[in-house]
């Protein structure tokens, strides 16, 4: 029974995922911390006001926070902003520049001449609309 355990922490996956569980709490603290201690005191200096949790409009004797969300709302677009301009941004351009020069990789499918659908490149009858393709190649499609 311990062995079965044994080899099934010790698999790629479970591994990979772990090792990305942890890094991902990391990151989700690092990006935290920069919304919090750099672009709200950013937005306070520009705008007058770092935290809208107290506004509120009552209706009914009901109070309706709107701050709150409000500032749930910008710390999300915060966040997003963050992530992808200092991780998904600089990490698009590193793998253009390592694939720069490369040759595309050869197709793997064709479309129909008939339906337009994709199909594979071998197929001689479509999947989608039972057309016959006959043998067009991908760069002639």
């Amino acid at each position: 029974m311990l062995q079965g355990f044994k080899k099934f922490l010790l698999r790629g996956n479970v591994v990979d995922l772990a090792v990305a569980v942890v890094i991902g709490a990391a990151f989700g603290a690092l990006i935290t911390s920069l919304v919090t201690n750099v672009f709200t005191p950013l937005i306070a200096a520009i705008g007058g006001k770092p935290d809208f949790s107290n506004l509120s409009w009552t209706v009914n004797n009901s109070k309706i926070m709107y701050g709150a969300f409000l500032n749930a709302v910008i710390s999300f677009f915060l966040i997003a902003a963050a992530v992808y301009f200092f991780i998904v941004a600089p990490m698009n351009m590193y793998t253009e520049r390592r694939n720069r020069g490369q040759a595309p990789p050869d197709p793997t499918t064709k479309k129909c001449p008939e339906c337009l659908s994709e199909i594979p490149i071998a197929a001689r009858r479509c999947a989608f609309c039972a057309a016959t393709v006959g043998t067009v190649s991908a760069a002639g499609a």
